[in-house]
């Protein structure tokens, strides 16, 4: 097994408060229609940043383009872990393993594999093993696997699924099925997790439990997360800052508290230019 194997889940190098990945003027079009138009935005290491905005507002072609699914015709993509990378055109397993890791809205999991496979389909991008070394599971190739079935243990623990570690995925209720992706995403070790719709399809109980996930896996780990969320009150409880957009593009950005106030917010979300944003937070609660 390689001496440089980690059992953190998070890979950044970074303090907290710096910058870990900038968005500058990105452009992204589909034929005539501006996906993203101009879009520029800075992630701080270990914070929570929701990103916000109505149906169809270029939310998931934001995360596509950090995470390398989509290929802006503008603009540029940086991100910082021990040095910079532009990232901007690089493919997805490229980005992957310079440790960036997203959820997909629509639930993207090998259905008729267990959970522990699921989980440890996570940790590939990691592996230094052949695959012919893989197969005999001999050696190197043995004890490799056995380090990240410990640090995978460690990940089912983190969410609390040990009692469904060897069930098939497909056999699952919607909300387990989106914990054990974030569970796969985890598995990468990400320095910066991308999560896109992490609650979408949820009753108030799993979405409690998956908002105290993301808390725990930021206070307690460290990892940046960026998640797009369209329920206002968990966005509110657990963001550090929150990013708007509207019709591809950026028409607010701050704390909940400020981004609440901002008019062209509230415009965006109510069709109103006074008042102020749903569930807010003001000083004097």
């Amino acid at each position: 097994m390689p001496s440089e194997f980690v059992s953190t889940l998070n890979s950044s190098t970074l303090p907290p408060g710096e910058i870990q990945l900038q968005v500058e003027n990105l452009q992204l079009n589909f034929g005539g229609v501006a996906a993203l138009s101009n879009i520029s935005l800075n992630i701080y290491q270990s914070e929570i940043l929701a990103i916000i905005g109505p149906n169809g507002a270029g939310k998931t072609s934001l995360l596509n383009c950090i995470s390398g699914l989509y290929h802006p015709q503008r603009g540029k993509i940086t991100y910082f872990n021990g040095a910079a990378h532009e990232t901007t055109h690089l493919q997805p397993h490229q980005i992957a393993k310079l440790g960036i890791a997203r959820s997909f809205q629509n639930i993207e999991l090998f259905k008729h594999m267990t959970v522990l496979d699921n989980l440890l389909s996570g940790c590939h991008i990691h592996m230094k093993s052949s695959l012919l070394a893989s197969l005999i599971y001999w050696g190197a190739a043995q004890r490799e696997h056995l380090q990240y079935r410990r640090f995978v243990e460690d990940i089912i623990d983190l969410l609390e699924i040990e009692a469904i570690r060897y069930q098939t995925v497909g056999s699952l209720s919607y909300g387990l099925q989106k914990r054990v992706e974030l569970g796969r995403a985890l598995a990468m070790k990400p320095a910066l997790l991308l999560l896109d719709e992490p609650m979408a399809g949820m009753n108030s109980e799993e979405k409690e439990d998956m908002a105290r996930f993301i808390l725990d896996i930021n206070e307690e780990h460290g990892v940046t997360t960026v998640l797009i969320e369209h329920d206002m009150g968990v966005v509110m409880d657990i963001s550090d800052r929150i990013a708007v957009l509207n019709f591809g593009q950026k028409i607010g950005e701050g704390t909940p508290d400020e981004v609440g106030r901002q008019p062209a917010v509230i415009q965006a979300y109510l069709g109103e230019e006074q008042g102020s944003f749903p569930f807010i937070k003001t000083t004097s609660e």
